[in-house]
């Protein structure tokens, strides 16, 4: 991709990407570069190829340049794209925000599952809103708020709400502090949970890109757990849930912190695609 004169056409163009994002590490590399040209084409991948042999204008050739210089310094694919899609819905990204994944539909899922008669619910760590707003759609009669304590990831969150038409109030501040007289049927939370000394140790794309506040979660990892299942019963109704997204190996650990801190009713755990416990919630006392 270096002179003016010589002509890429798709198919030549993905051919060299994969071989260059290859070589910087990127997994998945032929993918990746269809995605990248997909959007500076603005075509679907199907679109993409059925046109292998379309000469690529200057102008899109300039777009597509950009996209794969930032994917070659591994910043991730969802920042560059600007979107990702959860629970079959799309959300805005920004390095403001953690990239949703696919993971934590699993704390979705259950809260759903167990949210039938809520009226009223909290996502603690709002982030783009995925939790939040993918809740709203899916159970419409609750009023679901969101917290944050970040003002530029709520900016995020509310318009993901907007885009996706879900009415989700949010609320800046640490934890449950905006909440003092409030009590909700349901908390959810994916909180950091990231051990301190581990972060370093984590892919290019999260610990160069991703608010690594949003990942940390202490020493051990289980420090907004403490903190939560803490103070929680005093913002919940009587029998009222309390779900987390876990790390792996955590949820022994956090199960104990919910059975000590009046959570010991229906307790559970639940897995991801991978056969991870994923999720952990327990019921207060009714």
């Amino acid at each position: 991709m270096t002179t003016q004169q010589e002509k890429w056409d798709v198919l030549k163009i993905l051919n060299w990407t994969k071989g260059y994002l290859a070589e910087k590490g990127v997994e998945n590399p032929r993918l990746e570069a269809e995605w990248m040209l997909c959007e500076a084409l603005t075509l679907d991948r199907v679109g993409l190829y059925l046109n292998f042999d379309k000469p690529l204008s200057e102008t899109e050739l300039g777009a597509y340049r950009g996209m794969v210089l930032r994917r070659g310094k591994r910043e991730p694919l969802q920042y560059i794209l600007g979107n990702q899609e959860f629970m079959g819905l799309e959300f805005q990204v920004s390095p403001a925000v953690l990239i949703p994944r696919h993971d934590t539909e699993v704390l979705v899922s259950e809260g759903i599952k167990r949210g039938a008669a809520a009226r009223s619910i909290l996502d603690i760590g709002a982030g783009s809103g995925c939790v939040a707003v993918a809740l709203a759609k899916a159970l419409p009669e609750a009023e679901v708020s969101a917290v944050d304590i970040s003002g530029d990831a709520l900016a995020v969150a509310r318009e993901n709400a907007e885009r996706n038409g879900a009415s989700v109030q949010f609320f800046q501040g640490s934890l449950l502090e905006p909440f003092a007289d409030r009590r909700f049927d349901m908390i959810l939370s994916n909180p950091p949970y990231i051990p301190k000394a581990e972060l370093a140790t984590l892919q290019q794309e999260v610990r160069g890109f991703e608010p690594l506040g949003a990942l940390d979660g202490g020493a051990d990892g289980l420090d907004f757990y403490r903190a939560i299942v803490s103070r929680a019963p005093d913002h919940l109704n009587a029998g009222g849930w309390l779900l987390f997204e876990v790390g792996m190996g955590q949820a022994p650990e956090v199960l104990e912190l919910l059975r000590g801190g009046g959570f010991a009713e229906e307790c559970f755990t639940a897995l991801d695609p991978a056969g991870i416990e994923r999720v952990v919630g327990g019921r207060l006392a009714q």
